[in-house]
């Protein structure tokens, strides 16, 4: 089997590192620590369409990364795209705002289990942060516990001391826990009477360079009665897991019932809207929080994310990204131990975090990894993997061949 060359990949690069910060900032930048070796993965995308992209030299990728979550129905989805390139021929940011908000809020409080009301932004933080201060404006109070490893965006309260520009004063009101331990929730309760306003964590602990953790039994009913005795709202950052568990949200699918719910990535298929849904306790709150961006009310993503909760409730919800999750994640350990190899996949399935345990450094891991993309299925190393509607038997074939070709060639490099 061929493996790619990044030629045009790499000049593009050297080009956007005279005039971009690090060439690719952010997460999908070379420096980030999921792209290694470096060499072994494009830099520049080309164009893209279903379960694919195609880098700047023409390779063909099967894209498990999914845009890091957007992508749910399939790149460039017709029937989403042109619902918003409608929209664009009719406006988009207007002075007044377009009736699709009002439209977009009525889809999401019909979809969501939990919601009463839809607020709107654009990225996932937007969501997070606003979460935070309703919390706070609602209660009066000031701290908030969050899990340890969990990953709310890069608002400075959502980071931690050491990262650049973060100082003491934006985390001096931060308490943190381990993921699964409501007696640290009810200590930190006990510690602070009346001071903490919010709860937040994801649904389930899926944070880097490690195996991704499901709740325990009884844990989210047991923060649920905590926060309820204590006056305290309870939000969850459904960003990345949203619509990917349970279009009724992932609180749904784990039996509870959130005050505050996060949605971003998969609500509108790439078109660049983020929502946050609450019970009706809160609506006051919002509206005491002044909260807006320049795109905020902008009517294009509106349309798309009507267009593309309406597609995936037509799909069946989310069971088809569970099931292909299922076969890939089975298929893929049996490749793995075909070779001697114990691959572990964690997480839901359709959000598989993948760890070759044979090596604690991971370096073979990483290894393996690069084996993979450099001949068309892309993954990364230390962060979970997303699933779409258009994935095919046909890429579970050709995934499951490239995972066999490059455990070969990595058990024959010793």
């Amino acid at each position: 089997m061929k493996t790619y060359d990044y030629t045009k990949s790499r000049a593009l690069f050297n080009r956007a590192a005279n005039v971009i910060p690090g060439g690719v900032y952010g997460h999908q930048g070379p420096a980030n620590g999921c792209f290694i070796p470096n060499d072994a993965f494009p830099y520049f995308s080309e164009r893209a369409k279903g379960t694919y992209f195609w880098d700047a030299d023409g390779n063909r990728f099967v894209d498990y990364m999914c845009a890091y979550g957007p992508n749910i129905l399939g790149y460039c989805d017709e029937e989403v795209d042109n619902a918003a390139i409608e929209q664009v021929r009719i406006g988009n940011c207007v002075t007044a705002p377009s009736s699709k908000l009002v439209e977009f809020a009525e889809v999401m409080v019909d979809t969501v289990a939990m919601a009463d009301w839809a607020f709107f932004a654009k990225n996932g933080g937007d969501a997070t942060s606003l979460a935070i201060m309703v919390a706070r404006a609602a209660t009066h109070r000031k701290k908030v516990i969050l899990v340890k490893g969990n990953y709310h965006g890069v608002a400075p309260w959502a980071q931690g001391l050491g990262c650049g520009g973060v100082i003491e004063e934006d985390i001096s009101n931060v308490l943190y826990v381990d993921w699964n331990n409501a007696e640290q929730v009810e200590n930190l309760i006990r510690q602070y009477p009346g001071e903490i306003a919010c709860f937040m964590s994801t649904p389930y602990w899926h944070g880097n360079f490690a195996d991704n953790k499901l709740p325990e039994n009884g844990y989210w009913q047991k923060i649920r009665k905590l926060c309820t005795e204590n006056g305290i709202v309870l939000a969850i950052d459904d960003v990345r897991c949203g619509f990917r568990l349970d279009i009724a949200g992932s609180d749904h699918y784990f039996g509870f019932k959130a005050d505050l719910m996060c949605f971003c990535k998969a609500i509108a298929n790439g078109w660049n809207v983020s929502a946050l849904c609450g019970v009706e306790a809160l609506k006051n709150a919002v509206t005491d929080v002044f909260y807006t961006g320049s795109y905020w009310l902008s009517s294009v993503p509106f349309a798309a994310g009507i267009k593309c909760i309406e597609k995936m409730k037509r799909l069946g919800g989310t069971k088809a990204l569970l099931d292909y999750g299922k076969k890939l994640g089975k298929g893929l350990v049996s490749v793995a131990a075909s070779y001697g190899y114990n691959l572990v996949v964690s997480g839901a399935p359709s959000l598989f975090y993948l760890r070759i345990t044979d090596d604690p450094s991971l370096t073979l891991h990483q290894k393996w990894v690069a084996e993979c993309v450099k001949r068309g299925v892309y993954i990364t190393n230390h962060h979970n993997h997303f699933i779409n509607y258009a994935m095919t038997d046909e890429d579970l074939k050709f995934t499951l061949e490239v995972a066999d070709e490059a455990f070969r060639v990595v058990k024959a490099r010793g």
